[in-house]
């Protein structure tokens, strides 16, 4: 099932196309989501962000009105080429970190020769969550929530630190590639958008 995401600004729009395109919903409150069933069958099924219920009327401008960012969040993004962590006031960057980290490359030798570069890559991926786990104790102190992206590997791996265990961790997980200023900024808007599941008949 398709996973889109749609800042909250947009979403009167993106239901009125919905509805245009489909020849009619109908629209209703389900299980703490906003539910579109078109004529044609096809149908979307709509969730808040930060693992927010929603128990509003059945409107669209009413569910976009329900996007609240937390005070406080934030967004731990972490592949093997580096990381990018955030503490978020609302809406706005507080605080943020991002580092490259170089790891080897896999090698076409065999061998001796392939176990120690093996070897040396996984001790490099090491430290690089070594030191991501380090900034994000920093970063994140005092934060309950945080949306995740990257390498599901390598968030788990710094996730692993006793000192980040009591992040609650929410949807969506965000495909990101190796962290920079650019991808850190748009994971930031990602995770405040609606997550809409949309089937076309």
């Amino acid at each position: 099932m398709p996973l889109v995401l749609v800042p909250s600004a947009r979403w009167e729009r993106w239901v009125d196309n919905f509805v245009a395109g489909h020849g009619g919903a109908d629209l209703a409150v389900s299980d703490g989501a906003l539910r579109g069933v078109a004529e044609d069958g096809s149908d979307f099924t709509a969730h808040l962000p930060f693992a927010t219920s929603y128990d509003g009327p059945a409107e669209p401008g009413a569910f976009a009105a329900a996007v609240v960012a937390p005070g406080t969040w934030g967004v731990l993004l972490v592949r093997k080429g580096g990381f990018a962590v955030a503490r978020l006031a609302g809406g706005d960057l507080a605080e943020h970190k991002i580092g490259q980290r170089h790891v080897q490359g896999r090698t076409k030798a065999g061998g001796q020769s392939q176990q120690r570069f093996a070897r040396r890559r996984d001790n490099q991926a090491r430290q690089a969550y070594e030191a991501a786990a380090d900034h994000a104790a920093r970063i994140l102190s005092g934060v309950r929530v945080v949306v995740t992206g990257g390498d599901h590997a390598a968030v788990d791996a710094v996730l692993a630190d006793p000192r980040l265990a009591r992040l609650t961790v929410v949807e969506p997980w965000l495909a990101v590639p190796d962290p920079r200023r650019a991808v850190l900024d748009r994971a930031v808007t990602d995770a405040q958008a609606i997550r809409v599941e949309v089937t076309n008949a």
